[in-house]
């Protein structure tokens, strides 16, 4: 809504709006105003758009509060007139932007009010386009196909909108037109050839391209074109294909020899000149690993080759004659590496059970394995085995070249409690290659070994009158399991008709045996009783031993009288015809 009165000749009012807080009157205007005018200028009446009272202007101090461009304004405090206070360049203030807006802050005291006004700085025609150079030269080849396009200098003009660029014409000709692109921020002109250049009729041309602004009035600028025509490199080089295929071994020398490439131009003299080269968007690897004679056209090995790193190369290349401008030709080289076996094979453990106990049916899974190779084809393809003789087998899995490790017999601890299974992995190639993996087993115990005696029965010689609670002899039993189920304990066996076996203590650790009482030997000369030896495994295991005990006499009775009762003659004494009476008692 314009608010703007009629005697200050405003540009325009775009709103007002009015926001009450307490006794604080915030209001936001807003004006538009040309560049460029004079000093004095009328931007629009500020105090009557706000409705304020002109008397008081001067006592209640309107005014402008300082800021980054408040010098461009000034404001009268006796008719609350905003004017120009210095003159503006839109393209000065805000160069590159579309809306110029320079923003104020209007203050008035007692009450205190703030009032914000925005100014529009808008766009005159005052800047005429220009080129960046007054002249430009082109070069063009007799020949050269009509529609070809050339593109030439833009022209530039700081004013925005339509007061900008807005449209270019040549000179007239026969030979050449202008195609405009518009882009975001510009048009930019291109050069058309509408018809064949022969420089023999005409070697230069001279046109004339003018830029118009949008402006009223008009303004231009113009660029002074000189064409130039050159002399009609006429063919271009050929090579013999337009895809060349080369199959090369990886790991090939430095140096090696990959092709020769071979083009042809049908002109004379530089015309006719080759030189090779690799297109500029050839890859980094390429240039890495292969080099370009740029007379010759040999490509040789500069790098290292690897199938395993890239199995084929593609080589663009051109090859461009020495005519003014120079021609070129394409074509392509395509390289695939051929596979050679320089890689073994790669064992991968995807599980292990490091454990495995001595009970483990034949078949039960230890280990899984993965086996790959980086060569293809035949060298890829690999055998698989396990090297040492171990009651263990590799078993293919569904998915190939993965086996699964599974015992293939029974175990027994006791006889062996460790294997080391070395697996090996050979590929097809030539030479084979081959690599190892080594797996270290422990055979876990389980209690299938009973306590053993060395012999059965046991003998004991003990003399009589032995101290009573002393140690007598000891029981010993071994078993070949370990840990728990190789732990003994000893008791003796009593039966119920051997109660003199209660005189007997056996410590169940050890074995030890004491007796609780003497023996003599003149009242008991022999026994025999049963000792047995249990494991502590689960479920425990145990064996028996009969113990047989022998009491070994002393000379502990003095000699005594005894009565005799028969007389014979002496034995040894018949036999030599005589006889000699002995007392028997």
């Amino acid at each position: 809504v314009s608010l703007c009165p009629a005697p200050l000749n405003c540009w325009w009012v775009a709103g007002i709006v009015l926001l009450c807080f307490g006794k604080r009157i915030w209001a936001q205007l807003r004006y538009s105003v040309p560049e460029e005018v004079q000093v004095g200028y009328p931007v629009g009446n500020i105090a009557k758009d706000l409705g304020l009272d002109l008397s008081t202007l001067k006592d209640r101090r309107f005014r402008i509060v300082s800021g980054p461009n408040h010098a461009l304004f000034q404001l009268n405090q006796n008719t609350g007139v905003l004017y120009i206070g210095k003159i503006t360049d839109r393209e000065e203030l805000c160069d590159g932007i579309k809306v110029c807006l320079i923003n104020l802050k209007i203050v008035v005291e007692s009450p205190l009010e703030i009032h914000y006004v925005g100014v529009e700085i808008t766009d005159v025609n005052d800047h005429s386009p220009t080129f960046p150079e007054s002249e430009q030269r082109l070069e063009i080849a007799e020949h050269t196909p009509p529609g070809t396009r050339f593109q030439i200098h833009a022209a530039r003009d700081p004013d925005v909108g339509t007061q900008s660029v807005r449209l270019y014409k040549l000179s007239s000709n026969e030979f050449f037109d202008i195609e405009i692109r518009d882009s975001e921020e510009d048009k930019i002109p291109f050069l058309v050839l509408k018809k064949p250049l022969d420089r023999e009729q005409k070697a230069e041309h001279r046109l004339v391209l003018t830029a118009l602004d949008g402006g009223s009035p008009l303004k231009s600028g113009s660029l002074n074109l000189i064409i130039t025509v050159l002399d009609a490199n006429d063919n271009r080089p050929v090579f013999s294909k337009d895809i060349y295929t080369v199959l090369l071994n990886e790991n090939a020398p430095i140096g090696t020899l990959v092709i020769q490439l071979n083009a042809t131009d049908l002109d004379d003299g530089l015309n006719s000149e080759i030189e090779y080269t690799f297109e500029k968007t050839q890859k980094k690897k390429v240039h890495d690993t292969f080099e370009l004679d740029s007379v010759t056209g040999e490509i040789r090995v500069k790098g290292i080759v690897d199938f395993e790193e890239t199995e084929i190369y593609r080589l663009d290349l051109q090859a461009s004659d020495k005519g003014t401008p120079p021609l070129t030709g394409e074509c392509r080289v395509i390289i695939k590496i051929k596979d050679v076996n320089d890689n073994p094979p790669e064992i991968e453990v995807t599980s292990l059970s490091n454990t495995v106990s001595e009970d483990s049916k034949p078949g039960t899974v230890i280990s899984l394995l993965s086996v790959t190779d980086k060569d293809s084809g035949v060298n890829g393809k690999i055998i698989s085995y396990i090297s040492n003789d171990v009651p263990f087998e590799l078993k293919p899995s569904f998915k190939e070249n993965t086996y699964s490790v599974v015992t293939k017999g029974f175990l027994d601890r006791e006889e062996v409690s460790h294997y080391e299974i070395t697996i090996k992995a050979t590929d097809c190639g030539e030479p084979p290659l081959s690599t190892f993996k080594t797996l270290s087993i422990q055979i876990s115990d389980v209690n299938d070994n009973s306590p053993h005696f060395d012999q059965n029965p046991l003998q004991f010689y003990l003399l009589e009158n032995n101290v009573p609670g002393n140690f007598i002899f000891s029981i010993s039993a071994t078993d070949n399991d370990m840990n728990d189920n190789a732990a003994i304990s000893y008791h003796i066996v009593r039966e119920r008709s051997q109660n003199d076996m209660s005189f007997l203590n056996i410590n169940s650790d050890n074995g030890h045996i004491s007796a609780l009482k003497s023996f003599d030997f003149e009242t008991l000369k022999t026994f025999q009783f049963q000792v047995v030896a249990t494991d502590s495994g689960t479920p425990s295991l145990s064996s028996n031993v009969t113990v047989n005990v022998f009491i070994l006499d002393q000379n502990d009775n003095a000699p005594r009288e005894m009565m005799c009762t028969t007389c014979v003659c002496c034995p040894w004494c018949l036999h030599a015809g005589t006889c000699q009476t002995v007392i028997q008692c």
